[in-house]
């Protein structure tokens, strides 16, 4: 098992942090923390799992953008109710509210607001990345790496 975590252990991460940042209730964390014990470089590992949740919320602000009716209860677990709490916590704080789109509950719907408001790729992006860069490097420094 521990020589299969290795081997295959990046795009392992890369695949669980972009599913858990879309479609499924899953969790990156614990195999961030898996891969770090195992004695994975732990700056690679932070920047595997940032990548994939960061495109992971790029694919969530993309259905925002052009389906969010068709995907978003089905695919996102996000309803309704969700969603417009997002848009009006967005248009309270701005783009610094996407800061917080690592958080669970709230995470998907806001990046979902963003596409759905339009919020120029930019914009999006630049909070959302210092987000989950931030979050993750805190687990792998929780971690001991």
């Amino acid at each position: 098992m521990e020589n299969l975590l290795l081997e295959h252990g990046l795009p392992a991460l890369f695949f669980i942090s972009l599913l858990a940042a879309t479609l499924l209730p899953l969790g990156s964390e614990w195999l961030l923390v898996a891969l770090i014990l195992q004695g994975l470089p732990p700056a690679q590992l932070v920047a595997v799992a940032t990548l994939g949740n960061v495109s992971g919320a790029v694919i969530t602000y993309g259905i925002g953008i052009w389906g969010s009716e068709f995907f978003m209860t089905p695919l996102l677990r996000v309803n309704k109710q969700q969603t417009a709490k997002a848009i009006a916590l967005y248009q309270r704080y701005g783009a610094v509210s996407l800061l917080f789109a690592w958080l669970p509950i709230i995470g998907d719907p806001l990046c979902l607001a963003a596409g759905i408001l339009r919020l120029q790729p930019l914009l999006f992006l630049i909070p959302v990345f210092l987000g989950k860069l931030g979050r993750y490097a805190f687990i792998a420094l929780l971690t001991g790496a």
